[in-house]
């Protein structure tokens, strides 16, 4: 039996999931995939599984996932699921589809918050000034 286990990143939640064979149950932190919410993130979980096609249903895959907010969690949990199915199955093609939907499926996206400077509330505006 073999177990595969991957890693996926957005900003600063980071998803691992393990993939082994099975019956094509999906857990994100114990909750099954169907009753996950909001919709909006459920729908880009399941983007790798569409474009995989019916052989994701041979494995079953348990992810945890922490840090950041739902949707970079999200976009974490299909990283670390991609990566993982490819692994295990060694489907090239699959690959090439899920570069070819969106290439964040597979590839880190490295935008990460500037860090704030002084003289500002922020990273880049500054305070105001008056001369009067």
């Amino acid at each position: 039996m073999r177990v595969v286990v991957s890693t996926g990143k957005r900003k600063t939640s980071l998803a691992k999931a393990t993939i082994k064979d099975g019956k094509g149950r999906i857990r994100i932190n114990g909750k099954p995939l169907e009753i996950l919410q909001p919709e909006v993130a459920r729908l880009r979980i399941m983007e790798p599984l569409l474009l995989f096609g019916d052989g994701w249903k041979k494995y079953d895959i348990r992810v945890r996932v922490r840090g950041g907010g739902f949707m970079s969690q999200a976009d974490a949990v299909r990283m670390a699921i991609a990566t993982g199915l490819i692994k295990m199955s060694q489907d090239y093609e699959a690959r090439s589809r899920m570069l070819e939907h969106d290439r964040t499926m597979l590839v880190g996206d490295p935008r990460r918050t500037e860090p704030k400077k002084f003289g500002g509330p922020s990273a880049r505006s500054r305070y105001q000034k008056s001369y009067r």
